[in-house]
């Protein structure tokens, strides 16, 4: 019997199949590792607890300290500046000017020589006067000893009593003469004395009426004198804003050509009527000026302080918010945001200041930007220091 052939599997029919078991042993594997890696990272994340909220970084611009200081609340006024001692110097006699050399800007005193007149007329009838009352006094002498002789007659009674009265008379006319010829004498001496204009007040020359040459009369201007020791402030305020001020109240200004210097003075009088046209009120601002920098006509802007407080914590307005019908500002304390109500006083919107009565002590940062996820209990940090306050208008003692 011939042996049977034996018929080999071809390799083909059983590669496939131990392909797919190595593919499946890997794949499981991976996944084994997968999940043995994915434990543990869970386990880390539950033992972590809940994610932090994250920590806001504020600018130091939006954040403003609080401190205590006096805060005042002014009325806006403007005005010109006036002299309070201004003199027209004018002539009291007539006569032909000799001598006016002063010139406008220059300082005088009181007393000082301004101008000189002719004074030979003056002179000639000084001197006449002068001579009238000589004779005057002659007569007087004479008329005494007519009395004195006329009184022994008298006695004896060479004379009647009519006719010593009658010399009795003339010695009383002759007293009356000497008077009028002595001040007859005194108005030529006073003429004289005029002719030498002075000035009456201290100040600068503003104006010079006359030059040596003139011819001037009575009652001719000859020179302007302004006394800058103390000066007027007239400032118009409207009818409404009158309520508000009271003498006695202080004032800060500044000029044109002055713009880095405050000026003062205090409300010295209001007048009782109103301007025609604008219908405001005319205030008179007393301003001193020792040093002479303030002129006449100068165009003054500034502010009457009409309230002021005692020194307590401001805040800025922007700071201010409304949570419930009340005021509160954002504190930072101790990097958390916390809100804190607060009791405002007086409120100046031109400084953007209020003053706090309560809720609010010095020293306190408080939040003055609105910024959007800011709220109460939230942790923040600031990027840089703090700016110190801006001061306040603060009231001058």
């Amino acid at each position: 019997m011939s042996p049977q052939p034996v018929h080999l599997k071809s390799p083909r029919r059983w590669r496939f199949p131990l392909i797919g078991l190595v593919v499946l042993g890997l794949a499981g594997g991976g996944w084994t590792v997968m999940k043995s890696q994915a434990k543990p990272a869970e386990a880390a994340k539950a033992a972590g607890g809940p994610a932090k909220a994250p920590v806001l970084e504020l600018a130091s611009a939006d954040v403003a300290p609080i401190s205590a200081r006096q805060l005042a609340v002014g009325l806006p006024l403007s005005g010109s500046l006036i002299p309070v001692s201004q003199a027209t110097i004018k002539s009291k006699v007539s006569g032909q000017v000799q001598e006016a050399a002063l010139r406008e800007g220059v300082s005088v005193q009181e007393g000082q020589v301004l101008a000189r007149l002719d004074q030979a007329d003056l002179k000639a009838r000084l001197a006449q006067q002068q001579a009238m009352l000589e004779e005057a006094q002659a007569k007087l002498s004479m008329a005494q000893k007519n009395e004195y002789n006329a009184r022994a007659l008298l006695s004896q009674k060479f004379i009647s009593q009519t006719s010593f009265d009658t010399t009795a008379n003339a010695v009383e006319l002759a007293h009356a003469n000497v008077k009028s010829a002595s001040a007859m004498v005194d108005l030529a001496r006073i003429a004289l004395n005029d002719s030498v204009i002075r000035a009456p007040i201290s100040g600068i020359i503003s104006k010079r009426h006359v030059q040596a040459g003139d011819k001037v009369a009575p009652d001719m201007p000859v020179y302007t004198i302004v006394g800058l020791q103390e000066l007027t402030l007239e400032a118009q305020v409207p009818t409404t804003d009158i309520p508000r001020v009271k003498v006695g109240q202080d004032v800060s200004f500044h000029v044109d050509g002055f713009a880095k210097r405050e000026f003062s003075g205090k409300v010295a009088r209001v007048n009782p009527t109103t301007e025609m046209g604008s219908r405001a009120m005319l205030v008179y601002i007393s301003v001193p000026n020792a040093d002479g920098a303030l002129r006449g006509g100068m165009f003054a802007k500034g502010n009457i302080t009409t309230d002021r407080t005692k020194e307590a914590p401001v805040v800025p307005l922007a700071a201010l918010r409304e949570e419930a019908g009340k005021q509160v500002v954002y504190k930072v304390a101790d990097g958390v945001i916390v809100s804190q109500p607060v009791s405002i006083g007086l409120r100046s919107e031109d400084q953007g200041l209020a003053e706090v009565t309560g809720g609010l002590d010095a020293g306190a940062n408080v939040i003055i930007s609105k910024l959007e996820g800011v709220k109460p209990g939230a942790k923040v940090k600031l990027a840089g220091p703090v700016p110190a306050a801006k001061p306040a208008m603060l009231a001058k003692g």
